[in-house]
Protein backbone atom coordinates (compact mmCIF):
# COMPACT_ATOMS: atom_id res chain seq x y z
CA UNK A 1 0.00 0.00 0.00
CA UNK A 2 2.00 3.43 -1.17
CA UNK A 3 1.47 6.75 0.56
CA UNK A 4 -1.56 7.82 -0.87
CA UNK A 5 -3.58 4.74 -0.03
CA UNK A 6 -2.44 5.22 3.96
CA UNK A 7 -3.43 8.15 3.77
CA UNK A 8 -6.94 7.61 2.13
CA UNK A 9 -7.57 4.82 4.77
CA UNK A 10 -6.80 7.24 7.56
CA UNK A 11 -9.01 9.45 6.47
CA UNK A 12 -11.83 6.72 5.83
CA UNK A 13 -11.47 5.67 9.66
CA UNK A 14 -11.04 8.84 11.25
CA UNK A 15 -14.36 9.91 9.51
CA UNK A 16 -16.28 7.14 10.66
CA UNK A 17 -14.80 5.36 13.53
CA UNK A 18 -16.95 7.00 16.46
CA UNK A 19 -19.94 5.75 14.92
CA UNK A 20 -18.24 2.07 14.91
CA UNK A 21 -17.32 2.21 18.01
CA UNK A 22 -20.53 3.55 18.88
CA UNK A 23 -22.22 0.59 17.28
CA UNK A 24 -19.46 -1.48 19.33
CA UNK A 25 -20.88 -0.39 22.14
CA UNK A 26 -24.24 -1.05 21.66
CA UNK A 27 -24.00 -4.52 20.15
CA UNK A 28 -22.07 -5.55 23.39
CA UNK A 29 -25.09 -4.18 25.38
CA UNK A 30 -27.27 -6.17 22.86
CA UNK A 31 -25.07 -9.25 23.62
CA UNK A 32 -25.06 -9.25 27.15
CA UNK A 33 -28.59 -8.31 28.00
CA UNK A 34 -30.64 -8.40 24.97
CA UNK A 35 -32.53 -6.06 22.84
CA UNK A 36 -35.67 -6.26 24.98
CA UNK A 37 -34.15 -4.56 27.42
CA UNK A 38 -32.53 -1.87 25.97
CA UNK A 39 -34.04 1.55 25.61
CA UNK A 40 -35.84 2.09 22.07
CA UNK A 41 -33.39 4.77 21.44
CA UNK A 42 -30.54 2.32 21.51
CA UNK A 43 -32.02 -0.40 19.48
CA UNK A 44 -33.23 2.27 17.08
CA UNK A 45 -29.23 3.59 17.05
CA UNK A 46 -27.81 -0.12 16.55
CA UNK A 47 -29.93 -1.00 13.59
CA UNK A 48 -29.20 2.50 12.30
CA UNK A 49 -25.80 2.44 12.92
CA UNK A 50 -25.56 -1.27 11.47
CA UNK A 51 -26.59 -0.13 7.75
CA UNK A 52 -24.28 2.50 8.08
CA UNK A 53 -21.53 0.02 9.35
CA UNK A 54 -22.19 -2.66 5.99
CA UNK A 55 -22.06 0.77 3.77
CA UNK A 56 -18.73 1.50 4.96
CA UNK A 57 -17.54 -2.35 4.92
CA UNK A 58 -18.60 -2.19 0.89
CA UNK A 59 -16.76 1.03 0.44
CA UNK A 60 -13.24 -0.35 2.18
CA UNK A 61 -13.65 -3.73 -0.31
CA UNK A 62 -14.36 -1.19 -2.91
CA UNK A 63 -11.17 1.03 -2.54
CA UNK A 64 -8.83 -1.87 -1.35
CA UNK A 65 -8.05 -0.61 2.45
CA UNK A 66 -5.67 -2.56 4.74
CA UNK A 67 -7.16 -6.06 5.73
CA UNK A 68 -6.75 -5.13 9.45
CA UNK A 69 -9.36 -2.58 8.94
CA UNK A 70 -11.82 -4.96 7.02
CA UNK A 71 -11.29 -7.36 9.10
CA UNK A 72 -12.46 -5.18 11.59
CA UNK A 73 -15.48 -4.13 9.96
CA UNK A 74 -16.75 -7.34 8.87
CA UNK A 75 -16.31 -8.73 12.24
CA UNK A 76 -18.55 -5.98 13.68
CA UNK A 77 -21.29 -5.97 10.99
CA UNK A 78 -21.45 -9.93 11.52
CA UNK A 79 -22.08 -9.15 15.50
CA UNK A 80 -24.49 -6.59 14.79
CA UNK A 81 -26.72 -8.46 12.62
CA UNK A 82 -27.00 -11.44 14.81
CA UNK A 83 -28.25 -8.47 17.07
CA UNK A 84 -30.54 -6.66 14.84
CA UNK A 85 -31.69 -9.91 13.06
CA UNK A 86 -31.43 -12.63 14.55
CA UNK A 87 -34.31 -14.48 16.97
CA UNK A 88 -33.98 -12.77 20.51
CA UNK A 89 -36.07 -15.29 22.46
CA UNK A 90 -34.10 -17.14 25.38
CA UNK A 91 -34.14 -20.37 25.38
CA UNK A 92 -37.31 -20.92 28.34
CA UNK A 93 -39.47 -18.84 25.84
CA UNK A 94 -38.94 -21.07 22.69
CA UNK A 95 -39.33 -24.56 25.04
CA UNK A 96 -42.46 -22.49 26.24
CA UNK A 97 -43.38 -22.08 23.06
CA UNK A 98 -42.99 -25.67 21.89
CA UNK A 99 -44.61 -27.32 24.46
CA UNK A 100 -47.56 -24.98 24.81
CA UNK A 101 -47.93 -24.57 21.16
CA UNK A 102 -45.86 -26.37 18.40
CA UNK A 103 -45.75 -30.04 19.88
CA UNK A 104 -49.54 -30.38 20.39
CA UNK A 105 -50.34 -28.77 16.91
CA UNK A 106 -47.46 -30.57 14.99
CA UNK A 107 -49.36 -34.20 16.77
CA UNK A 108 -52.98 -32.68 15.56
CA UNK A 109 -51.66 -31.84 11.80
CA UNK A 110 -50.05 -35.19 11.54
CA UNK A 111 -52.79 -37.74 13.35
CA UNK A 112 -53.44 -39.60 10.02
CA UNK A 113 -49.43 -40.61 10.45
CA UNK A 114 -49.22 -41.24 14.09
CA UNK A 115 -52.10 -43.35 13.74
CA UNK A 116 -50.45 -45.16 10.72
CA UNK A 117 -47.68 -46.00 13.54
CA UNK A 118 -50.13 -47.25 16.13
CA UNK A 119 -51.60 -49.50 13.47
CA UNK A 120 -48.23 -50.83 12.28
CA UNK A 121 -47.31 -51.87 15.82
CA UNK A 122 -50.70 -53.08 16.70
CA UNK A 123 -51.33 -55.10 13.68
CA UNK A 124 -47.50 -56.51 14.99
CA UNK A 125 -48.63 -57.03 18.50
CA UNK A 126 -51.50 -59.26 17.16
CA UNK A 127 -49.64 -61.33 14.77
CA UNK A 128 -46.50 -62.08 17.50
CA UNK A 129 -49.88 -62.75 19.90
CA UNK A 130 -51.60 -64.97 17.14
CA UNK A 131 -48.81 -67.22 16.38
CA UNK A 132 -47.74 -67.47 19.08
CA UNK A 133 -50.91 -69.63 20.48
CA UNK A 134 -50.37 -71.39 16.51
CA UNK A 135 -47.20 -72.78 17.82
CA UNK A 136 -45.52 -71.87 20.55
CA UNK A 137 -41.88 -71.81 19.05
CA UNK A 138 -42.69 -68.46 17.31
CA UNK A 139 -41.72 -67.02 20.88
CA UNK A 140 -37.87 -68.18 20.17
CA UNK A 141 -37.86 -66.05 16.49
CA UNK A 142 -39.21 -63.10 17.74
CA UNK A 143 -37.53 -63.19 21.17
CA UNK A 144 -33.41 -62.86 21.40
CA UNK A 145 -32.25 -65.83 23.82
CA UNK A 146 -30.50 -63.08 25.92
CA UNK A 147 -34.05 -61.00 25.71
CA UNK A 148 -35.59 -63.94 26.72
CA UNK A 149 -33.51 -64.93 30.01
CA UNK A 150 -35.10 -68.53 30.99
CA UNK A 151 -38.72 -67.01 30.33
CA UNK A 152 -40.48 -69.09 27.30
CA UNK A 153 -42.95 -71.68 26.85
CA UNK A 154 -41.25 -73.88 29.25
CA UNK A 155 -41.01 -71.41 32.18
CA UNK A 156 -43.48 -72.11 35.05
CA UNK A 157 -46.62 -69.84 35.87
CA UNK A 158 -45.32 -69.54 39.39
CA UNK A 159 -41.41 -68.37 38.44
CA UNK A 160 -43.45 -65.67 35.47
CA UNK A 161 -45.85 -64.87 38.33
CA UNK A 162 -43.29 -64.16 40.84
CA UNK A 163 -40.72 -62.21 38.53
CA UNK A 164 -43.90 -59.82 37.84
CA UNK A 165 -44.83 -59.26 41.40
CA UNK A 166 -40.90 -59.45 42.48
CA UNK A 167 -40.55 -56.39 45.31
CA UNK A 168 -36.76 -55.91 43.79
CA UNK A 169 -37.38 -56.05 40.11
CA UNK A 170 -33.80 -54.74 39.39
CA UNK A 171 -32.62 -58.01 40.56
CA UNK A 172 -35.25 -59.77 38.66
CA UNK A 173 -35.34 -61.31 35.15
CA UNK A 174 -38.03 -58.82 34.49
CA UNK A 175 -36.01 -56.40 35.62
CA UNK A 176 -33.61 -56.78 32.77
CA UNK A 177 -36.00 -57.00 30.64
CA UNK A 178 -37.84 -53.37 31.20
CA UNK A 179 -34.06 -52.12 30.76
CA UNK A 180 -33.24 -53.78 27.87
CA UNK A 181 -36.67 -52.87 26.68
CA UNK A 182 -36.29 -49.82 26.96
CA UNK A 183 -33.11 -49.01 25.50
CA UNK A 184 -34.35 -51.44 22.42
CA UNK A 185 -37.16 -49.12 22.12
CA UNK A 186 -35.02 -46.17 21.95
CA UNK A 187 -33.27 -47.36 19.21
CA UNK A 188 -35.99 -48.54 17.37
CA UNK A 189 -37.74 -45.05 17.79
CA UNK A 190 -34.64 -43.34 16.55
CA UNK A 191 -34.86 -45.63 13.70
CA UNK A 192 -38.15 -45.31 12.83
CA UNK A 193 -37.78 -41.77 12.29
CA UNK A 194 -34.53 -41.73 10.86
CA UNK A 195 -35.58 -44.63 8.14
CA UNK A 196 -39.10 -43.15 7.04
CA UNK A 197 -37.69 -40.83 4.65
CA UNK A 198 -37.00 -43.96 2.29
CA UNK A 199 -40.15 -44.57 1.03
CA UNK A 200 -41.22 -45.44 4.43
CA UNK A 201 -41.31 -48.97 4.26
CA UNK A 202 -38.57 -49.23 7.11
CA UNK A 203 -40.36 -47.24 9.59
CA UNK A 204 -43.44 -49.90 8.83
CA UNK A 205 -41.09 -52.66 9.04
CA UNK A 206 -39.20 -51.91 12.47
CA UNK A 207 -42.52 -50.85 13.74
CA UNK A 208 -44.17 -54.03 13.01
CA UNK A 209 -41.15 -56.02 14.11
CA UNK A 210 -41.24 -54.14 17.68
CA UNK A 211 -45.48 -55.41 17.76
CA UNK A 212 -44.08 -59.22 17.41
CA UNK A 213 -42.07 -59.06 19.72
CA UNK A 214 -44.28 -57.70 22.34
CA UNK A 215 -47.23 -59.91 21.40
CA UNK A 216 -44.73 -62.74 21.56
CA UNK A 217 -44.37 -61.83 25.27
CA UNK A 218 -47.70 -60.44 26.30
CA UNK A 219 -48.89 -64.27 24.92
CA UNK A 220 -46.68 -65.93 26.64
CA UNK A 221 -48.24 -64.38 29.90
CA UNK A 222 -51.89 -64.68 28.57
CA UNK A 223 -51.43 -68.10 28.15
CA UNK A 224 -50.35 -68.86 31.86
CA UNK A 225 -53.37 -66.86 33.06
CA UNK A 226 -51.57 -63.78 33.73
CA UNK A 227 -52.15 -61.47 31.05
CA UNK A 228 -53.97 -58.66 33.40
CA UNK A 229 -51.08 -59.30 35.58
CA UNK A 230 -48.63 -58.44 32.74
CA UNK A 231 -50.61 -55.73 31.08
CA UNK A 232 -50.48 -53.87 34.71
CA UNK A 233 -46.54 -54.03 35.19
CA UNK A 234 -45.68 -52.87 31.12
CA UNK A 235 -48.90 -50.17 31.96
CA UNK A 236 -46.97 -47.62 34.03
CA UNK A 237 -44.28 -47.48 31.78
CA UNK A 238 -45.30 -49.04 28.28
CA UNK A 239 -48.41 -46.56 27.66
CA UNK A 240 -45.78 -44.05 27.22
CA UNK A 241 -43.07 -45.78 25.80
CA UNK A 242 -45.10 -47.56 23.67
CA UNK A 243 -46.96 -44.74 21.91
CA UNK A 244 -43.53 -42.84 21.92
CA UNK A 245 -42.57 -45.39 19.15
CA UNK A 246 -45.95 -44.69 17.13
CA UNK A 247 -45.04 -40.79 17.39
CA UNK A 248 -41.80 -41.38 15.99
CA UNK A 249 -42.77 -43.71 13.57
CA UNK A 250 -45.46 -40.87 12.53
CA UNK A 251 -42.43 -38.10 11.55
CA UNK A 252 -41.15 -41.20 9.59
CA UNK A 253 -43.80 -41.87 7.38
CA UNK A 254 -44.20 -38.13 7.30
CA UNK A 255 -40.61 -37.76 6.06
CA UNK A 256 -41.32 -40.95 3.69
CA UNK A 257 -44.50 -39.37 2.61
CA UNK A 258 -43.37 -36.42 1.21
CA UNK A 259 -40.63 -38.04 -0.56
CA UNK A 260 -43.18 -40.18 -2.46
CA UNK A 261 -45.85 -37.70 -2.91
CA UNK A 262 -44.51 -34.31 -3.27
CA UNK A 263 -47.02 -33.11 -4.92
CA UNK A 264 -47.00 -30.00 -6.61
CA UNK A 265 -43.58 -28.94 -5.18
CA UNK A 266 -40.34 -30.50 -5.42
CA UNK A 267 -38.86 -33.16 -3.08
CA UNK A 268 -36.67 -31.04 -1.46
CA UNK A 269 -39.10 -28.44 -0.77
CA UNK A 270 -41.80 -31.30 -0.01
CA UNK A 271 -39.19 -32.63 2.31
CA UNK A 272 -38.21 -29.24 3.80
CA UNK A 273 -41.85 -28.51 4.90
CA UNK A 274 -42.55 -32.08 6.13
CA UNK A 275 -39.50 -31.72 8.23
CA UNK A 276 -41.09 -28.85 10.38
CA UNK A 277 -43.87 -31.25 11.71
CA UNK A 278 -41.77 -34.47 11.84
CA UNK A 279 -39.14 -32.68 14.05
CA UNK A 280 -41.59 -31.76 16.45
CA UNK A 281 -42.55 -35.22 16.42
CA UNK A 282 -39.11 -36.68 16.72
CA UNK A 283 -38.61 -34.19 19.89
CA UNK A 284 -41.97 -35.46 21.24
CA UNK A 285 -41.01 -38.58 21.06
CA UNK A 286 -37.92 -38.26 23.04
CA UNK A 287 -39.49 -36.21 25.70
CA UNK A 288 -41.93 -39.44 26.11
CA UNK A 289 -39.54 -42.02 26.22
CA UNK A 290 -37.58 -39.79 29.06
CA UNK A 291 -40.60 -39.98 30.72
CA UNK A 292 -41.55 -43.62 30.55
CA UNK A 293 -37.89 -43.98 31.39
CA UNK A 294 -38.90 -42.28 34.97
CA UNK A 295 -41.78 -44.19 35.53
CA UNK A 296 -39.91 -47.56 35.04
CA UNK A 297 -37.52 -46.63 36.92
CA UNK A 298 -39.81 -45.72 40.57
CA UNK A 299 -43.62 -46.84 39.25
CA UNK A 300 -42.60 -50.13 38.35
CA UNK A 301 -40.46 -50.77 41.78
CA UNK A 302 -42.50 -49.19 44.09
CA UNK A 303 -46.07 -49.68 43.05
CA UNK A 304 -46.68 -53.91 43.25
CA UNK A 305 -50.05 -53.48 43.20
CA UNK A 306 -52.27 -54.13 39.82
CA UNK A 307 -54.96 -51.81 40.16
CA UNK A 308 -52.51 -49.12 40.88
CA UNK A 309 -50.30 -49.92 37.64
CA UNK A 310 -52.84 -49.80 35.38
CA UNK A 311 -54.38 -46.74 37.17
CA UNK A 312 -51.25 -44.82 36.92
CA UNK A 313 -50.42 -45.98 33.35
CA UNK A 314 -53.50 -44.74 31.78
CA UNK A 315 -53.71 -41.95 33.58
CA UNK A 316 -50.68 -40.91 32.43
CA UNK A 317 -51.58 -42.05 28.90
CA UNK A 318 -54.64 -39.33 29.01
CA UNK A 319 -52.51 -36.64 30.12
CA UNK A 320 -50.41 -37.44 27.18
CA UNK A 321 -53.78 -37.21 25.16
CA UNK A 322 -54.99 -34.23 26.23
CA UNK A 323 -51.97 -32.32 25.94
CA UNK A 324 -51.82 -33.32 22.27
CA UNK A 325 -55.82 -32.59 22.09
CA UNK A 326 -55.94 -29.24 23.61
CA UNK A 327 -52.76 -27.56 24.14
CA UNK A 328 -51.93 -24.94 21.58
CA UNK A 329 -55.84 -24.31 20.75
CA UNK A 330 -57.40 -20.78 21.01
CA UNK A 331 -53.92 -18.98 20.56
CA UNK A 332 -52.79 -16.73 17.44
Amino acid sequence: MDDQDLIRSARFRQEREADWRRLETLVQEAERKGLQHMAFAETRDLASLYRQATTSLAIAREISLDKALLGYLEALTARAYLCVYAPQQRLGGLLQRFLTQGAPRAMRRSWLFILLGFLCLGLGTLSGYLLYFENADWYYVFMPTDLAGGRGPHATTEALRSVIYDETPVKSGLGAFATYLFSHNTRIAIFVFGLGVFACAPAILLTFYNGLSIGAFIALHADRGLGLDLAGWLSIHGVTEISAICVACGGGLQLGAAVMFPGDKSRTEALRHAGHDAVKLALVAALMLVAAALLEGFGRQLVQDLTARLVIGWSVGALWLAWFVFGGRGRS
